[in-house]
């Protein structure tokens, strides 16, 4: 049996600060290690469950975030960006199932600790698929299915396990802490948040039969609201790209793989006009 994780830094116990995520900063160096130990966590879990093998996929900023000496020896680790799939890469044909760690909730989303939609607060305000309002959870979520792989395991804030839960019922959640504002939060202590990670990882697998793939037949629509309309300027020169409005850009195609990669496309085009 194989796992993949993508693993974000916003959703993590003790994380609750912008400057907390950014690699610039000198906050930076005491989240990449509780990051790192909730991935482990997560991997300990799986092979709990009889897991053979296990990916991780650094899936924040630059994708350097978690630590490889810290890692648990069984897991591989994708890193380093620009990347093909940026918070997906590594994710492909014969995955059993996908964890989400230390994810957050969309922009906008009531108590939510450091939420956006995608990639940056200061370039993306939603995302909608079929005109449903989207999250990175949600987004990554489909395309794992689009490799017939369902995601059975989120982290993070209750904003973010509570908005993933809308789209997967059935999948299991760990909450870890609790907004108090976007950039204030309640949290367990890390080796509460650990354990209970490791719990539900173990659990998911178990459960494996009962949590369905997400997965899109037929046309997909994508709908893009930037933070300006110098951002959707840029993006609307790409073929079959239309806008929509002063700050909104859609696409459409039957193939979700596609969809994500050009929805990546965009985000990199709107930060160079940001």
């Amino acid at each position: 049996m194989r796992v993949f994780i993508s693993a974000d830094i916003e959703g993590v116990a003790g994380v609750a600060r912008d400057e907390q995520t950014d690699p610039a900063s000198p906050f930076h160096s005491a989240s990449r290690h509780l990051l790192t130990q909730e991935v482990n966590a997560a991997v300990l879990g799986a092979l709990d469950a009889g897991v053979q093998e296990v990916i991780v996929s650094d899936g924040h900023w630059t994708c350097t975030n978690l630590l490889p000496e810290e890692l648990h020896s069984r897991a591989e680790l994708v890193s380093g960006y620009p990347r093909r799939l940026y918070m997906g890469q590594g994710m492909g044909s014969g995955f059993d199932a996908a964890f989400l760690v230390g994810y957050h909730a969309s922009a906008g989303t009531p108590d939510a600790v450091l939420d956006h939609s995608y990639a940056d607060p200061n370039l993306v305000m939603a995302v909608r698929l079929n005109g449903k309002a989207q999250s990175e959870g949600s987004l990554n979520g489909y395309l794992c299915g689009a490799y017939h792989c369902p995601v059975v395991l989120i982290t993070g804030d209750a904003a973010a396990v509570s908005e993933m839960h809308r789209f997967v019922v059935e999948l299991e959640g760990v909450i870890v802490k609790e907004g108090l504002g976007r950039q204030a939060a309640r949290s367990l202590h890390p080796e509460e948040a650990r354990a209970r990670i490791r719990s539900g990882a173990r659990r998911a697998i178990e459960r494996l039969a009962e949590i369905p793939v997400m997965r899109f037949d037929g046309r997909i629509e994508m709908e893009v609201d930037f933070v300006s309309p110098a951002m959707a300027d840029s993006c609307e020169r790409v073929p079959r790209v239309k806008r929509l409005a002063a700050r909104t850009v859609g696409f459409a195609s039957d193939d979700y793989v596609e969809v994500y990669m050009l929805f990546l496309a965009l985000v990199d085009l709107a930060r160079a006009a940001a």
